[in-house]
This record gives C-alpha cells, structure tokens and sequence, in this order.
C-alpha cells in the first residue's frame, strides 16, 4: 500500500507541474488503491461497463495479460477499467441534455470550443484511449505490410527511421500527452504531439490530420512498470502495433 501511495503522490505531483503550456488544471478523485494486485487482477476486460449514456465501452481485443511481457496485466487492468472508464462515464454526464448526445465522437472532436476544457479532456481521453487499444495486438512483432509500409517507406526513408522519430518525439513529451501518427490532407504521413487529452482533430490544434495510431504518454500508462524509463515502454509499445488495423484506418479515411 505505501508503494502505491507513493506512486500516486508521484503521478499526482507529476501531473499537476508538467504542463508544457499554460492550460488549465481540473482535479480528478482518485482512488485510495488505484493499481490492482496481480492477484486481484481480473483477466478479463469484457466486465467493464459503463453507466447508461451516449457512449460505450468499445471493449479489447485481448485480455489484460496477453500484451505481457511487453505491457503488464496490472497497468492495462488500471488503465482501461478506471482511466478510460473515467472519461467515457464524464464524457456521458457533460453531454447528457445537449444536442451532442446524438453526434458522433469524431464530430463532437471535430466542433469543440478551446475554451471547453472539462469537454476536451474527457471526449479527447475517451476517443484517444479507443484508438490506443485498437491498434494493440496479442501477437507479437508485426511489420508494417500494405498501405503503411509504403507510406512510410516514401515519407521517413524506412520503418527504422520512423521508430526513430516516434520514438524521439516520445521521449520529448514533458508532462502527460500523446504521440501520433496521422494522416494530413495532403495524404502525407506526420508525427504530432499533444498535451493532456488534445488530439490532432480538434480544429484548434496546430498540427492537424486523421490519426492513424497514438501512443499515450501519461505515466499511468508505464510507469508501474517502466518507472521513468519511458525509452524502454516506447520500443515494446512497437512490438505490439496491429499494422492491419493502422491500414484499415487508412481505408478507412480514403473511403
């Protein structure tokens, strides 16, 4: 319990001080023990429902423990059944009563004031969050085939030299955000960062395009695990990218 205590104080502190730009805070209630044991760890995720609302858990295509070595059953369990739970259960209080209850995710992204910020942080983590699972994948070590590959080959020179620059642009990240890949207008491939739960839909961002796979760099998402070592989470992160899924989204945009 005290090291629990310990990386909560940790992460609080961490949080509330790393903003790299002026945004506003908003105090979260966290749990008394956030992180489950391994041996209280439920295998399954298929048990997280939320509350009635507009929005749903979408679900994972594996359970907590399939991702392991590379991301741990303890951190995946936390983040999915509580994080992401947490903002898909705001999101659906801030929208219930107002026209956005019938729009989209995407559209609701898509139209957001800067001034919103209570709406941005929790449509973005919910939205950001179903992209970071759907491109996860039990099996281990895929390689970009199709679409991605070729566009990647024609935009960074080579896949290494893509880790290269995601990776890098990772380890820049001060504070809580995420890393993309997107899709720009122009149909070129870009690296973007965003602080806090901003993505590359929200029209006041400034480098804006499709997201086709994010990586999230909050510490809730390694540091039980990796502890400050985010190099280490970034490369096994890689080991898991479903690249069938990052070509779907491509078709996906394209049609």
């Amino acid at each position: 319990m005290k090291t629990k205590r310990l990386i909560l104080m940790f992460t609080i502190s961490s949080i509330l001080f790393s903003c790299g730009k002026k945004e506003e805070l908003y105090e979260v209630e966290i749990p008394e023990s956030v992180y489950a044991t391994e041996e209280e760890v439920d295998n399954s995720p298929t048990k997280v429902v939320a509350k009635d609302g507009s929005f749903k858990m979408k679900g994972l295509s594996f359970n907590y423990s399939d991702l392991e070595p590379n991301l741990d059953a303890q951190t995946i369990e936390t983040h999915y059944s509580k994080h992401h739970l947490g903002y898909l259960e705001k999101l659906n209080e801030l929208i219930k009563g107002t026209d956005l209850e019938e729009k989209s995710i995407e559209e609701i992204l898509t139209s957001l004031d800067s001034e919103k910020k209570a709406l941005i942080n929790n449509a973005g983590g919910y939205y950001n969050h179903n992209l970071y699972w759907e491109v996860l994948t039990k099996e281990k070590e895929k390689t970009p085939t199709g679409k991605i590959a070729e566009l990647i080959n024609r935009d960074f020179g080579s896949f290494e030299a893509f880790k290269t620059q995601f990776k890098k642009a990772g380890l820049d990240v001060f504070g809580s955000g995420w890393v993309w890949l997107v899709l720009t207008e122009n149909q070129n491939l870009k690296i973007t960062t965003t602080v806090n739960q901003n993505n590359p839909l929200m029209s006041f961002e400034t480098e804006k395009g499709y997201p086709l796979m994010n990586i999230d760099m909050w510490e809730h998402a390694y540091y039980l695990k990796y502890k400050n070592n985010k190099s280490d989470y970034i490369d096994n992160y890689f080991k898991r990218i479903d690249w069938d899924k990052v070509n779907y989204r491509i078709e996906l945009k394209s049609n």
